[in-house]
Parts: C-alpha cells; sequence; structure tokens
C-alpha cells in the first residue's frame, strides 16, 4: 500500500510540499521565538544596567562609613515597586552591605560573575525560580576602600511562562499551517496536474479508427509542449503505419485473388467432367505457373516485411558496379534484341555493400527499362563517383509517365500501365527502393518527355544506423 502510494507522483509533490512547508514554518517558528526571547534579554539589560548606573553613582558620592548608611534609603525608595528585581551588594570583605529581599543570593555566583568587568547576562534557576542577572565590582569614594561587589537578578518566570504559552500556540498553528499546506497542496498538484489527466483521456479515446486524432498544443503548458509533441508525432507515424499496412492488406489481398480465382476456376472447370491426361497435364503445368508467381509475390512481400522492420542487414564487400551493370547486360541480352534495344554503360565506380542485394536492385531497374523502353531504342546506364557518394543513372526513352504517377511508382503493386497487370506483381520497385535505402542510398524517377531517368545515390561506405 505504502509503495503504491509513493509511486503516486500527486502523493510525492503533496508530501514534498508538505515537508517544505513544515520546514518553512518551523523555521520562521524558531527565528520568532529566537527574536522575542533576544527581545526579552534586552528588555531586562536596560533595566538592570540602568539600576547599576544608579548603584555606581550613589557609592560614587560615599565619602565616609556615615555617607554608607544614606545608601541604603536611597536603594530602598529606588527599588520601590520592583518586585521581581533583587539586588545584593557586597562590601570589600564579601560581607553582605545591602539585599532587598531575605531569599540573598550565593556569593561564589556573585564572584563568578563579576570577575567579568563588562556587565553581560547569565541566566541560572534559584530555587525553583528562573533567574538573569548581571554582577560587576564598583568602587567607592571612600579612599583606600576595597571595591564593591553589585549583583542585580530579574525573576524572569513571567517571561518563561510567556515563552512556553507562545511555543504552544506557535506549535499549534504551525501544525495547523501544514495540515492545511498539505490540503492545499494536495488541491495545487491535482490542479497542475489536470493536463496529464487530459493526455490520458485524449491517448485513451485514440483507436485504429481515430488515428487521426491531436492532442491540442494550445491548452498544453510549456512544460508539456514537448512530451505533447512526441506523442502527436508518435501517433502520426503510428497512422501512418497503419495505412500502409491497411493499403499493403487491401493490395495484397486484391493480387492473391486473381491468381487464387484462376486456379480454383480452372481446376473447377478441369473436374467439371472426364478428361483425356493430356488435359489434366496442361491444367497441372498451368497450375504450377500460377503456383510459381504466388510463391515469388509471397518471397517479395516477405522481403519488403523484413526492409519495413529494419531487418535487412546488407553484407559489407567491396563491389564494382561497373562488372555488376556488364553482367546484368549480358542477362538480359536476348530480351533486349527482341525489341532491338542498345544497352550502354558510361563510366565506372565502386561502394561497399551487398553485391546480391544491389545486383537484384539493378536488375529490377534494367528490367523495368527494357520492358517499357520504345523498340530500336537505347538504354544508357551512366555511373558517376564523387569523395563520398556513387551515382548510378538509368535512362530509357519510352511513354511519359504523368507527374501524379511519379510520386507513386515506388509504392507496392502500384503500376503506372494498368493494361499490364500480368506482368509482374509490381513489387519490383518498392524492393529496389528498400535495399537501396538499406544501403543509406536514395533513388528517385523523373520524366522529360519521352525520357525516363531513375537515379540512385549510394554512399561508398554506408553504415548500419542508415538502415531503415
Amino acid at each position: 500500500m505504502l509503495r503504491q502510494v509513493w509511486q503516486s507522483i500527486s502523493a510525492r509533490l503533496t508530501l514534498l510540499f508538505a515537508l517544505i512547508a513544515t520546514l518553512v514554518i518551523l523555521s520562521l517558528g524558531l527565528l520568532i521565538g529566537a527574536s522575542v526571547q533576544q527581545h526579552f534579554v534586552e528588555e531586562d539589560m536596560q533595566l538592570m544596567l540602568g539600576k547599576l548606573r544608579l548603584v555606581g553613582n550613589l557609592l560614587q558620592k560615599t565619602q565616609s562609613e556615615t555617607d554608607l548608611k544614606t545608601v541604603h534609603l536611597a536603594l530602598d525608595d529606588s527599588l520601590v515597586g520592583h518586585h521581581h528585581l533583587y539586588l545584593q551588594i557586597l562590601d570589600g570583605d564579601n560581607k553582605t552591605f545591602y539585599a532587598n529581599s531575605e531569599n540573598t543570593l550565593d556569593v561564589h555566583l556573585l564572584k563568578h560573575l563579576a570577575i567579568n568587568q563588562a556587565p553581560l547576562p547569565h541566566a541560572w534557576q534559584d530555587a525553583e525560580r528562573p533567574m538573569r542577572g548581571v554582577a560587576v565590582q564598583l568602587p567607592t569614594g571612600i579612599s583606600q576602600s576595597l571595591p564593591f561587589t553589585v549583583l542585580i537578578a530579574l525573576d524572569i518566570s513571567h517571561h518563561e511562562h510567556f515563552m512556553s504559552s507562545f511555543r504552544k500556540i506557535l506549535t499549534f498553528f504551525a501544525v495547523l499551517a501544514v495540515i492545511i499546506a498539505s490540503v492545499l497542496g494536495w488541491f495545487a498538484v491535482k490542479f497542475g496536474l489536470a493536463p496529464l489527466t487530459r493526455i490520458r483521456q485524449a491517448t485513451a479515446q485514440v483507436t485504429a479508427s481515430r488515428l487521426s486524432d491531436r492532442l491540442d498544443l494550445r491548452s498544453m503548458p510549456i512544460e508539456l509542449h514537448d512530451l505533447s509533441h512526441s506523442l502527436n508525432e508518435m501517433l502520426a507515424r503510428l497512422e501512418v503505419s497503419f495505412q500502409r499496412l491497411k493499403d499493403f492488406s487491401s493490395d495484397l489481398a486484391h493480387e492473391l485473388r486473381t491468381p487464387v480465382s484462376n486456379l480454383m476456376m480452372q481446376t473447377q472447370v478441369v473436374l467439371s467432367q472426364d478428361r483425356h491426361a493430356e488435359t489434366y497435364r496442361s491444367a497441372l503445368i498451368s497450375n504450377i505457373e500460377e503456383y510459381e508467381s504466388l510463391a515469388r509475390m509471397v518471397s517479395d512481400m516477405l522481403f519488403l516485411a523484413q526492409a519495413d522492420n529494419g531487418l535487412l542487414v546488407p553484407k559489407r564487400e567491396t563491389i564494382s558496379l561497373a562488372e555488376e551493370v556488364c553482367k546484368l547486360f549480358d542477362f538480359f541480352d536476348a530480351l533486349a534484341e527482341e525489341k532491338n534495344l542498345q544497352l550502354s554503360l558510361f563510366g565506372a565506380a565502386s561502394v561497399i555493400g551487398d553485391q546480391s542485394m544491389l545486383r537484384r536492385a539493378f536488375a529490377n531497374l534494367l528490367s523495368n527499362a527494357i520492358r517499357y523502353a520504345h523498340r530500336d531504342s537505347s538504354i544508357k546506364v551512366s555511373l558517376h563517383e564523387s569523395d563520398d557518394h556513387v551515382n548510378l543513372l538509368i535512362e530509357n526513352i519510352g511513354e511519359p509517365i504523368p507527374e501524379e504517377n511519379m510520386t507513386r511508382i515506388f509504392d507496392r503493386f502500384y503500376r503506372v500501365d494498368l493494361a499490364r497487370q500480368g506482368e509482374g506483381a509490381g513489387l519490383g520497385l518498392a524492393i529496389t527502393r528498400s535495399i537501396i535505402m538499406a544501403h543509406g542510398g536514395d533513388i528517385s524517377a523523373r520524366c522529360n518527355g519521352n525520357q525516363v531517368c531513375f537515379s540512385v545515390q549510394l554512399p561508398k561506405v554506408f553504415s548500419s544506423a542508415l538502415n531503415p
């Protein structure tokens, strides 16, 4: 239970607020108590120093033993009304010369206090009475007379009673103030954390159908702007990923429906009546072609799924791009001859990467260029090398690609020419882009009239941190 309470931010802040309030109030109470106590000391000292000056003046005026007797009368008159003031004077022989109370003070204490020439206050407990007093040695006017020791003390019981009551009242109000401060602190914490509650409520309403909802940054405190902004960015990424998954699932279902329907229909037709073995053989061969197409599609989709989750880990080996392009020219030579296409290579460059992945990416680009190039035209591959990057351009002459299609040409299952849906599943360029991005590069396409150009930029040495 205590652990659950301590894990609450509201409880932590409330306890911290109560602790701070307690320390502040306690410090303030101690300061006020010390100030009041010091005020009483100064007040008592003013009274006692005044009486000391009076006694000193009377002793200075004495010229004989007879004059000393008159000091008694003067002191009695001056102490009328001072019920809490005690005065005791010792002569040079440490005998009591004057005392205004039957309760004489300790002679040893008098001597001890009188050692200090400066009158400093001293507090002690006399019987049941708290006392504060000063003692000094004062000379008389009689020649060759030893100085008298004078002690003036005050009964400070009334001060102690006041301070005791003051401390009780102060403690009561301090405890009450801490309780009030804690309650107000709890409400303040609840009010201060209200934006977090709104964030929780807003995020709780986010579902697959409401990923477009965003937190209102204008209503958030400055301290929560970064958090709210990060949550909005996370929701945006989730929305994009979910939409991509939704589109991918929809496209996948659409693409799989056609070959599966063909297989079912063809198989049902063949099985609808008895046929010759050759007919069954032809049907099975046709089914194998559809199965191979499905297998390639599934393999391509698994490759793209790995790319989306950053699971593509290219090998690191030195690759001569010119040699790879030449090998691809030899591979596609027969296909190019059917359309009387001329394949040409300009430049040379090398990179560090995965040879099989890059060969697949370049093969997809070259295959796409041959497929959509006009007959009797040429396909040009150019390699340009800089200090950090290598650029590969594949240009062909073909049908112009509309601008609205250029932005989607690397999407999965997307085909510019819908009339050619039988030629591949529309995953080649998407796979190519994933491979290039896994190597920390970039790919783009542009169309200038009938000239279509695919541009690939690769770093000479890629870092795994660049992987998607």
